[in-house]
């Protein structure tokens, strides 16, 4: 066999990779010994909103290192693979692409928007898996999990279901990122922050049974509906008489 001038890393890799992968050496039944310790690492699941970015590359590489490292050392090891739906963000990501096409979600209609999620999810899905490939992860594709799947899902509601039944799981008043264009909320995650001029709002609050009042600065007077205590600083000359006053709340000056 003639040994190539020069190293192609993509052709020395993928033949590597697809040799590993076949063969079952990233699956814990490896090693045959069953009284040996487990070494486990869930991966945290990528969104299939598009490619990997160099975060990923970095925790993938990290995780890499910890899994080959205790199988080497003769651990039971699982590195488990998956993608994660991330609901909202790849609903507009298949809004954008149909931006593009003149078109709106509503147009398809509720069954051909979902047909066109779950092609999206195929298709970026597998971007994201060949990336893991090329990054070498050895991770257990046989394994493979997405957290629509049944088994998931079915968890998921299992979880929730207890945490409600132990009082863990409420409903309750909050403010709220809403999106007037999908009427939902958003995380913060999915919020583009635009800079611009604020103002400050001050609000008095009055002291119970007498004519004074603490003032406070904010950005955020709506948040004045959710509050329960005033603080002040008590080396502060400003407020030492006020420590043991009893202040109104929520604001009624």
């Amino acid at each position: 066999m003639d040994i190539p001038k020069q190293y192609d890393p993509k052709q020395a890799e993928q033949h590597h990779y697809e040799r590993w992968e076949q063969n079952g050496y990233f699956a814990p039944e490896i090693n045959r010994d069953e009284n040996a310790p487990v070494f486990t690492i869930v991966i945290p699941p990528p969104n299939v909103t598009g490619s990997l970015h160099m975060g990923h590359a970095l925790q993938h590489t990290i995780m890499d290192v910890l899994t080959r490292y205790k199988r080497m050392c003769g651990f039971r090891t699982l590195w488990l693979p998956g993608i994660d739906h991330a609901g909202i963000s790849t609903q507009l990501m298949v809004s954008r692409a149909l931006k593009k096409e003149g078109k709106t979600r509503h147009d398809l209609g509720r069954e051909k928007f979902v047909e066109r999620v779950w092609k999206w999810k195929n298709e970026s899905g597998g971007q994201i898996t060949r990336q893991m490939r090329r990054l070498g992860d050895s991770v257990d594709w046989s394994r493979e999990k997405f957290t629509m799947d049944e088994d998931l899902s079915r968890a998921v509601r299992e979880e929730f279901v207890r945490l409600y039944e132990e009082g863990m799981i409420y409903r309750g008043n909050r403010i709220v990122n809403w999106c007037p264009q999908d009427q939902t909320v958003l995380s913060d995650l999915e919020v583009e922050k635009v800079p611009q001029s604020g103002k400050l709002y001050y609000l008095r609050y009055p002291l119970k049974d007498s004519d004074r009042s603490v003032t406070v600065a904010t950005t955020r007077p709506e948040t004045m509906l959710g509050d329960t205590a005033v603080a002040v600083n008590p080396a502060d000359a400003r407020y030492r008489d006020l420590l043991d006053a009893t202040i109104e709340l929520p604001l009624t000056g």
